[in-house]
């Protein structure tokens, strides 16, 4: 071998290496690594040249042929491992194992990404060492993979502020979502964040929830805990447009009202407010009426005119409420089959509820699905106070009792025309923002709105942070669960321990 030519190759091979990891580095210097990996074939190829001699008498031997037999082997097991991984990395599985299934999405963002209408861009500006940044990863991860509509790409503001100062960027572990010419902001990597981000971007227009105000309903702007500040930033992010009338101010229901909510109203609705909600029912219209028990409404003529009724009196149920609880805090497990409860899978805290009745005679035309009910060993209390709580055959009224009641028109409409619809539930309570996160309220809560605007394809278990659901037994539950841990348990350990040492004493 020739060793004043052998620094050729040693150069080759340098720059060769030297070309690759630049590229890698410094991308834009495109031009740097093409001259460097060009004079690093010219070293190689001449390298070769000079000592072709050297290398067809070395591949002769036998030693060599077997040597090339093992490298060929392995560049071939590389290239099925490579294979592999482009095929994982474009058609990946991946098993959720987590106790809480952190990375499962819900039904509801999976109905979402199938549908979705169009592509949407979502730019994600964090920083390897920043709180969010692995959460973020992880979970538009899933979202990628469940639609090919979505382009996911992580920006580090810090490397790039252009970009950032661009898209006015002032804090990191922010997500931009693009589609359509429309922009929503995200600082939160949740489920419920993202999914809700897109429903509104993949939706022209919003459909809108218009609740009533004038008789001391509970409010949407009210924060503490009667409010319903927490009802009205989740249909927000479900995409609704919320806003609020007084039919006293107005003299029809506004128009492109999807949804008319009366929630908990503590004085009387005029005659004159009735006929305009009754006449926006008659136009195709949608109403949700939360009404609570000792309140004077007023509402009984409009509610009549659709064969409903209020039932006087709270509930009680001895069986189905909440353990440690007042015997009117009713934790109802016992649902119809209908759009509204076909995924609810937890129980629904109603306190303080009254009933609701139906008169098919009057309401011949209205399909009647009593949506909620209380047990078997339930009653309306119509004497709350001078005597012990107890079921009185001649003034109370024996259970079960449906609190919730759903009516739709028996006669279809004509095509294209809507579709009315109402909704009634006998407490507002349960709405909200003291009970509004309580495992299954929300759920009811916002499937009934979404039944209501037409969302079919939408009304699912509203996506949740990943938590620990608490058990939450009834009375029976918890005395059985008294009478075993404390009582049952404790008392086998005791009897095996004297068995052993009465069995080691015989010995």
């Amino acid at each position: 071998m020739n060793w004043k030519s052998f620094p050729l190759g040693l150069i080759g091979l340098v720059l060769a290496a030297g070309g690759g990891i630049a590229y890698s580095l410094w991308p834009d210097q495109l031009w740097a690594v093409t001259i460097a990996e060009l004079v690093a074939l010219i070293c190689l190829s001449a390298f070769l040249i000079l000592h072709f001699e050297t290398v067809k008498s070395f591949s002769g031997r036998r030693s060599t042929r077997m040597g090339l037999n093992s490298i060929l082997m392995v560049l071939l097991f590389v290239a099925i491992l490579g294979i592999v991984n482009f095929l994982a990395s474009r058609h990946s599985i991946r098993w959720d194992v987590s106790e809480n299934q952190n990375f499962t999405l819900a039904p509801q963002t999976y109905r979402v990404l199938r549908t979705l209408p169009r592509e949407v861009t979502i730019t994600v500006f964090t920083r390897e060492k920043d709180p969010g940044y692995q959460a973020f990863k992880e979970r538009l991860e899933s979202y990628r993979q469940a639609s090919t509509k979505l382009t996911v790409e992580f920006v580090d503001p810090e490397k790039q502020p252009k970009i950032a100062q661009n898209y006015g960027i002032f804090k990191t572990d922010t997500a931009i979502f693009e589609s359509n010419g429309q922009t929503i902001r995200v600082t939160s990597p949740s489920e419920v964040e993202l999914t809700g981000a897109l429903i509104r971007i993949s939706k022209d227009t919003k459909k809108r929830i218009v609740f009533v105000e004038g008789h001391s309903e509970r409010s949407v702007e009210d924060k503490e805990r009667n409010g319903l500040s927490l009802a009205k930033e989740t249909l927000t992010k479900q995409g609704y447009d919320i806003g609020a009338v007084s039919l006293l101010q107005e003299a029809a229901v506004p128009d492109k009202t999807t949804v008319l909510v009366l929630a908990g109203p503590r004085r009387a609705v005029t005659t004159e407010e009735q006929d305009r909600i009754r006449a926006y029912v008659e136009k195709g219209g949608h109403v949700l009426i939360l009404i609570d028990p000792d309140t004077q409404t007023g509402l009984d003529p409009l509610l009549a005119h659709w064969g409903l009724g209020l039932g006087p009196g709270v509930l009680v149920d001895l069986q189905d409420r909440l353990a440690q609880g007042d015997l009117t805090a009713l934790l109802v497990r016992t649902f119809t089959e209908h759009e509204i409860t076909q995924d609810l899978t937890s129980a629904v805290l109603f306190p303080l509820s009254r009933h609701i009745t139906f008169d098919e005679q009057a309401g011949q035309d209205w399909d009647y699905v009593p949506l909620a009910r209380t047990s078997a060993n339930s009653w309306a209390e119509t004497n709350m106070q001078g005597r012990v709580v107890s079921l009185s055959e001649q003034e109370d009224v024996k259970g079960p009792l449906s609190m919730a009641a759903a009516l739709a028109p028996k006669k279809a409409s004509d095509e294209g025309a809507p579709r009315p619809a109402i909704v009634v539930i006998g407490n507002s309570t349960f709405a909200t923002n003291a009970f509004f996160n309580f495992p299954g309220n929300s759920d009811f809560f916002l499937h009934t709105v979404g039944w209501l605007a037409e969302e079919r394809d939408l009304i699912s278990i509203a996506p949740k942070e990943p938590a620990l659901r608490p058990f939450t037994p009834n009375p029976t539950q918890e005395r059985a669960l008294l009478y075993i841990q404390v009582i049952f348990l404790p008392l086998m350990m005791f009897l095996t321990g004297l068995m052993v040492w009465r069995k080691r004493r015989r010995l």
